[in-house]
């Protein structure tokens, strides 16, 4: 039903000891995720899901012209060739070729000429002379009005980069609301852009760890309304504490120099995609027997 390997990998996203992570998967039938929830529920962990993090290596990068900005993000199968001057500088041009553009899909992108080739064509070349596969994975472009301004962070050479408008802000302001989304990674920019499908999702969760403790009902609806504020201050940007001013939310930041946050966008290098786990002893035996 569950390996140990399953065991490990559930203890290592939620922080709960090896024996309650076996029970876990016991009773949720070795299901992951259903286990980490089920770990929560009993206040066994408080560790948010992490398979959102970075599971496969690339480039972020943004570029903006006067009242547009485009982020991009382009991957390979290794940090080695993320850092390698021709995948740099190929990720550079397709930014910057986007950015001249109107295109809105990845469709119409891949179709885009740069120095005599299209953007398709060009990542196909790029990984018969690097020999690694490489996927240009998605992009977004954001406009802004004339009294807006963007802010931009890169954090760790690109694996993580954040777009930000503010309005009626200096840039630096804006830049530093960049660094907040980069280091914090809020889910939203406020409460009613938060996805209600996670909000129900962890009132069911607070609402079970309430229960769980045996409190009264009317103290229990307070505690859950509690928790629930707690969740917010922690995934929502504008009610974030600032990282350089904790006693400020990030909101109350921005509206000391008398702006407003308008959008918000958050790359991180492989979010979502699954690693392949390389066994390399295994790969040079097939290689010898082959």
């Amino acid at each position: 039903m569950f390996s140990a390997k399953d065991v490990k990998e559930l203890r290592e996203k939620t922080g709960a000891g090896m024996l309650d992570c076996k029970k876990a998967l016991q009773e949720c039938d070795g299901n992951s995720d259903k286990a980490i929830d089920w770990l929560r529920e009993k206040g066994i962990s408080k560790a948010a899901k992490k398979e959102g993090r970075v599971a496969a290596e690339g480039l972020c990068v943004i570029k903006e012209k006067e009242n547009k900005a485009v982020m991009i993000e382009v991957n390979s199968e290794t940090d080695f060739v993320a850092k390698n001057e021709e995948f740099t500088s190929s990720v550079n041009a397709i930014a910057e070729a986007i950015l001249e553009s109107d295109v809105k899909t990845i469709e119409e992108a891949n179709n885009l000429v740069i120095d005599g080739e299209s953007l398709s064509d060009k990542i196909v070349a790029l990984t018969a002379k690097i020999g690694e596969k490489i996927n240009f994975r998605r992009f977004i472009t954001i406009e802004k009005n004339d009294d807006e301004v963007f802010g931009t962070y890169l954090h760790l050479g690109g694996k993580i980069g954040a777009l930000v408008v503010c309005k009626n802000t200096p840039v630096e302001v804006a830049k530093d609301v960049a660094m907040q989304v980069a280091a914090m990674a809020p889910l939203a920019r406020n409460r009613e852009e938060l996805d209600e499908a996670v909000v129900a999702h962890e009132e069911k969760i607070i609402k079970e760890q309430v229960l769980g403790e045996g409190k009264p009902e009317d103290i229990a609806e307070k505690m859950v309304s509690g928790r629930l504020n707690k969740f917010y201050k922690e995934v929502c940007l504008e009610d974030q504490a600032f990282v350089k001013d904790s006693s400020l939310s990030v909101k109350d930041y921005v509206k000391k120099s008398g702006g407003t946050i308008e959008k918000m966008v958050r790359f991180a290098v492989g979010e979502g995609i699954e690693k392949k786990e390389e066994d390399f002893a295994s790969e040079v035996m097939n290689q010898i027997n082959g």
